[in-house]
């Protein structure tokens, strides 16, 4: 394989120039296609216009932008010409933007519209290294907006143009660059996600990268035929991989959105037949399709519930007669298959007459081609993994972090074990660790997982403190996350031991930021949010006793015991209020990261209980002392 990731894409425009690479929606909404010579076209271009400008080896580029044809076209010309991409969504608010652009030393950025120009020149003063923005929307015109003193805004079309006279005049321009590239070299500086507190720039290399794409085809099957739905956010690893992975292998991308409604219209359209998702997607068409029998009732109601029940079942004695049932303690393959093998044959024809009657129309809502997606950004809810087992529609549920650039492993397409993410992709090492002895533990038992291997990052820019928390001299990698292996390698992840909390949506929430600014409450003592997984964030609460009592008594609520305070429902719009007041946009906190529920705990977290020698929380232990009361605010 090639040594940069702008090679890769190189070699397959030559390989099949002709074929469709990226389609889009023109001004117009029709789908058009990019092919690959014309995409390697573009990138070619859009990279020598850089050159031209005087962008160089070395230089680090922001990209404030959503999914976007120019996104890809700019991302793998910046890295053609050696420089690396500093990118961020644009929901980024105006702070953090401020912060990755001038941490990252950014003197020319990318911006989408001019919605995100505005947003990055309210912080100019902030950045004195800025100097030119280049706005990719096709219907920006410059001077439409104010540019301050020692600041330029372009329009993605000018640069292009620079780019066609640089290549006229030196035709090899780009190619240089390109052939210059090593594998080692900086492709990305991509940035976690931050409130209040600084996100830290996790640094890419071409070799991260590479390493996927080396290994991922060892897991899934992706080939030319194939069409790719991209509705995640591009500039994040995962989406970002996936994307790379696609066009590697020689299939297109079609850029959608995950808004429900507008994703199920261009999966009609487009017939796609993989996509990356994160588990809310599939959580959300499983609710639609529920909705809508719940409406219709009556027996097609019962109808569905029945095959969904055989399809299941279907679905589980397949696993243990394919070798599939995941073996956290050792098992009989010969007695699984003897379990598995008659309801296998007995519940065939009721499960081939629900795809007949039931199913298909699920699969007709997806295209109609659709084969399978990965799954991935925060656990996959068992019951919507069931439920798309029981209907046929193949969800490989896949691990990873920004860090590991970003996947660690998947389940097998052809080899898919439920209730795991699949075994370590190749070139890796893991060991799960014991996180009170640090001992690394065996197979069945929990522990918190480190890797190493060719996909770990180069480190935290600017931050090796930081990298030094996580990543050894010799390379391992610790993840925070605790999980368990099969006695045949399948990983199951367990629960978090570090502090990110990733949402049903894959978005990534710091709460300790959340935590802090709660904490300003004279009426709150502890806090701790919760939501892995979950579809919004809550908090675990211990309140000020001595200020409640107080409060109390100034506003004549009668209690007997703390237990009656707690419950009382004027004490609990107070701590409400308390939370919303703060958690808030005003604050820079995104919808996402608000608190919408909470519960009031009887007791203060004790040292060698819930909290550590050194007074902060383990969240790993509350977690599970607390799991009935975490549960009760997510409604299970």
């Amino acid at each position: 394989m090639e040594d940069t990731v702008v090679k890769v894409h190189w070699a397959v425009a030559q390989r099949l120039p002709d074929a469709p690479a990226i389609r889009y929606k023109d001004r117009a909404g029709a789908w058009t296609a990019l092919t690959f010579r014309q995409f390697a076209s573009l990138f070619e271009c859009f990279g020598a216009g850089l050159l031209d400008f005087g962008v160089k080896r070395g230089d680090h580029v922001g990209v404030i932008s959503d999914n976007r044809k120019e996104w890809m076209i700019a991302n793998v010309g910046i890295s053609g010409i050696g420089a690396a991409d500093v990118p961020r969504g644009s929901d980024t608010m105006p702070e953090e933007a401020c912060f990755i652009l001038r941490h990252a030393d950014c003197a020319l950025t990318l911006a989408e519209n001019a919605e995100q120009v505005k947003k990055i020149l309210s912080k100019k003063q902030e950045l004195p290294l800025l100097k030119t923005i280049v706005v990719m929307d096709e219907g920006f015109v410059p001077g439409s907006v104010p540019a301050p003193a020692g600041v330029e805004l372009l329009a993605f079309a000018q640069i292009m143009e620079r780019g066609k006279r640089k290549l006229a005049s030196d035709a090899q321009a780009f190619q240089r660059e390109m052939a210059a590239g090593k594998s080692e070299d900086l492709a990305t500086i991509i940035y976690t996600s931050g409130t209040t507190g600084e996100p830290k720039g996790v640094m890419l290399t071409h070799a991260n990268f590479l390493h996927n794409l080396r290994t991922v085809p060892n897991t899934i099957d992706v080939g030319p035929s194939d069409i790719f739905l991209s509705v995640l956010p591009v500039w994040h690893s995962f989406e970002r991989i996936i994307d790379h992975f696609v066009l590697s292998r020689g299939a297109s991308i079609a850029y959608s959105k995950p808004v429900a409604q507008a994703m199920m219209a261009d999966m009609a359209a487009v017939k796609p037949t993989v996509m990356a998702s994160v588990p809310r997607i599939w959580e959300g068409v499983r609710a639609a399709i529920y909705r809508n029998i719940n409406e219709e009732g009556g027996i097609k109601k019962a109808l569905f519930g029945f095959f969904v029940a055989v399809g299941l079942a279907h679905a589980t004695a397949s696993a243990l007669v394919r070798g599939l049932y995941p073996q956290f303690a050792k098992r009989s393959l010969a007695l699984d298959f003897i379990m598995g093998i008659f309801p296998f044959l007995l519940l065939y024809p009721f499960r081939a007459l629900g795809n007949v009657l039931v199913f298909s129309k699920i699969k007709a809502r997806l295209g109609g081609r659709f084969r399978f997606t990965v799954s991935g950004g925060g656990a996959l809810p068992p019951y919507v993994d069931r439920f798309f087992a029981a209907a046929g529609v193949l969800l490989l549920e896949g691990y990873g972090l920004t860090e590991t650039t970003p996947v660690v492993s998947v389940r097998l397409q052809h080899h898919p074990v439920p209730g795991t993410i699949g075994p370590l992709l190749a070139e890796q090492q893991m060991r799960i660790l014991d996180p009170e002895t640090g001992k690394e533990v065996g197979p069945g038992h929990k522990g918190v997982i480190h890797l190493k291997g060719p996909n770990v990052m180069k480190g935290y820019y600017k931050r090796p403190d930081k990298t030094a928390e996580v990543l050894t001299p010799d390379g391992w990698l610790d993840t925070g996350d605790l999980g368990m292996v099969t006695w045949k390698g399948e990983i199951r992840i367990v629960g978090r031991s570090k502090e990110t909390i990733v949402l049903l949506g894959g978005e990534n929430v710091e709460p300790v930021p959340i935590e802090d600014t709660i904490l300003e409450s004279e009426y709150i003592d502890q806090v701790m949010v919760v939501g892995q997984d979950q579809k919004f964030l809550a908090a675990l609460i211990v309140a000020n006793k001595d200020a409640l009592e107080k409060y109390a008594a100034a506003q004549e609520i009668s209690y007997v015991s703390n237990e009656d305070l707690w419950e009382n429902e004027q004490i609990n719009e107070l701590i409400s209020d308390e939370i919303q007041s703060r958690v808030c946009a005003k604050r820079g906190f995104r919808e996402f990261e608000r608190v919408f529920r909470f519960r009031l705990l009887p007791k203060h977290f004790e040292m060698g209980m819930e909290l550590s020698a050194k007074q902060s929380v383990k969240r790993h232990v509350v977690d599970t002392m607390y799991a009935k009361e975490i549960a009760g605010m997510f409604g299970k």
